[in-house]
């Protein structure tokens, strides 16, 4: 047979006028795709310990504005796109809460005058808000009605900032109860990032106790599954707090000094090697990569290794500023460069590959070891990176790159504030965890991920020409529409990106399937076929194949073998 030619701009050419979106598809007429709340909730069984939020206040980004971004990772959660449509309620209307992680039924609570539309964990002011869960001591879990993923999720559809967010979530957990663990959000508007952390009261109290505090301008920030805020100044308005949050702890007997010596994360969170390596050790490389200079982030492996030494900080500055491409390949990381180096060692075998099955850690000769935890990882769902600015149109204020599948080989789609509802390769019902569909993006990345898994360091090099080809490129179309839709009305600037969204999305899919096939040929049984180009396989003149290259494995699966084996397989 013949593959399938994988060149990303004349896969993308090839669709009707994919290039020429400013002047034809973007009037594509939308189609309504509804569905309930409950199927939302259903949607969402993630793990919830296992997640990754990054942080880039406004002046340390390249275009001012500001980014969060978030990996869903779960062996268990459908990577789509979910979504809600503005709506108004009468009065005495209520609203059903359904555990995001387990889709169980919890309650309800009165409904308010008016709901915005959510798109992904964006809403349509830009708004975006990001977790990630560290558990916390036990005996706190919550009781209360509102689970975490159900706090995101009912904050995004009402409130339009994030300092309203961070009051309509603790209002919620006071008033209806926190049902969940401790937890980490990232919440984000165009002007402010603030990170809060949440961990409820245990059994006999439905509150929470928490603290918020704003990335400063021109810094970065993350979380990544351990609480990250320690100290905290008590008289400044970049810094919120429960009342309660040092006397709770006391009476807790969790601490004991004086308030201003007080620290949340040692306080409410656990740490342990799990909680600085697995979780801490994420942030650590982000800041690694862009701190100045990179190697000063080196002091903190103490900390990152044992939790010794000086804390990681909770936010740095970066060399130079940030651009939503620096923030999509920083969630590809698996520590490349630094010393976790997830490529280097023996458990990466014969193809160099940076991925450790589960479960992490493992025993020999009654010692425990563990793999690492990088910030990409197979299991992810979906992941996006948020960009949010004042300067672009008001549709496109909020842009949700948005990946499904490993964010180390997704690609990610722009989707805007303004989106009506999900491309049909990203929408609800379309597969699901335990159903395959060649429509959906979630399926053909993983028939590409999961082909390179095996074979990493041979055909990770096809997978990043195709996948950099279509972000460039989506990015270049995008800064266009900024300056096509301005000063468009709303509701023609909404039509025409969600034209934009729809067609990027269904020309992607159709790409990363041709991919899949192609890989699937080019190194069938081992070995690697030869190429004139791309995608175009080298013939003989009769027709025939050309012979392949054996790829074999690397040096140093090589000399495994001798080193264990001595002289058995040795033939000279």
């Amino acid at each position: 047979m013949r593959a399938k030619t994988i060149e990303p701009e004349k896969n993308l050419q090839n669709r009707p006028n994919f290039r020429t979106f400013v002047t034809i598809f973007m009037t594509t007429q939308l189609h309504t795709i509804r569905y309930a709340l409950i199927g939302l909730a259903l949607a969402g069984a993630a793990d919830a310990l296992a997640c990754t939020s990054l942080i880039a206040a406004k002046g340390a980004t390249d275009d001012g504005s500001t980014m969060i971004t978030y990996a869903a990772d779960s062996h268990t959660l459908y990577g789509e796109l979910y979504h809600q449509p503005a709506a108004d309620h009468e009065p005495g209307a209520m609203r059903a809460v359904y555990d995001w992680d387990t889709g169980v039924y919890r309650g309800e609570i009165p409904e308010v005058a008016h709901t915005y539309a959510t798109i992904g964990n964006m809403n349509e002011h830009g708004l975006t808000i990001a977790e990630s869960t560290w558990g916390g001591r036990p005996e706190l879990e919550g009781s209360g009605l509102v689970d975490y993923g159900s706090l995101i999720y009912i904050t995004l559809q009402r409130a339009r900032t994030a300092r309203e967010a961070i009051d309509v979530m603790t209002g919620l957990v006071r008033d209806y109860g926190y049902a969940s663990e401790g937890e980490s959000f990232s919440i984000a508007d165009a002007d402010e990032v603030w990170i809060m952390e949440l961990i409820g009261k245990g059994k006999a109290d439905k509150g929470a106790v928490w603290v918020a505090r704003r990335v400063p301008d021109g810094h970065i920030s993350g979380h990544a599954n351990h609480a990250r805020i320690h100290q905290f100044p008590r008289n400044e308005a970049t810094t919120i707090y429960s009342p309660d949050v040092v006397d709770f702890a006391r009476k807790q007997g969790y601490y004991k000094g004086k308030d201003k010596d007080f620290d949340f994360s040692r306080a409410y969170a656990i740490t342990d090697v799990g909680a600085t390596r697995g979780c801490d050790g994420r942030v650590w490389s982000y800041f690694r990569r862009f701190a100045a200079p990179a190697d000063s982030m080196d002091s903190y492996l103490p900390w990152v290794m044992k939790g010794e030494g000086e804390v990681l900080p909770l936010w740095v500055k970066p060399e130079k500023p940030l651009s939503a491409n620096d923030m999509k390949w920083m969630m590809r990381d698996h520590f490349e460069g630094t010393p976790l180096d997830m490529t280097t060692d023996i458990g990466a075998g014969p193809f160099n590959v940076p991925y450790r099955w589960r479960p992490m850690t493992f025993e020999v000769d009654s010692a425990t070891y563990t793999h690492e935890r990088a910030i990409a990882t197979q299991q992810t769902g979906f992941s996006f990176v948020s960009t949010m600015n004042a300067g672009r149109p008001d549709a496109m204020r909020g842009i949700l790159w948005f990946g499904v599948d490993d964010a180390n080989t997704c690609v990610y789609i722009p989707v805007f504030n303004s989106t009506p509802e999900p491309p049909r390769e990203l929408a609800h019902g379309n597969g699901d965890m335990l159903t395959l569909s060649w429509d959906a993006m979630f399926w053909v990345n993983n028939y590409v991920a999961n082909q390179a898994y095996n074979r990493y360091s041979q055909m990770i090099p096809d997978i990043r020409r195709v996948q950099k080809g279509y972000e460039d490129m989506l990015e270049r179309d995008v800064l266009t529409a900024a300056t096509t839709v301005a000063g468009l009305p709303y509701d023609e600037a909404q039509e025409r990106l969600a034209g934009f969204t729809n067609m990027a999305s269904a020309a992607v899919t159709k790409g990363y399937r041709d991919l899949g096939d192609y890989l699937l040929v080019k190194f069938l049984d081992g070995n690697i076929k030869k190429e004139t180009a791309p995608g175009h396989f080298e013939r003989t003149a009769t027709g025939m194949p050309v012979q392949p290259v054996f790829g074999g494995y690397n040096e140093r699966y090589f000399r495994s073998i001798a080193d264990e084996t001595g002289d058995r397989y040795r033939i000279d």
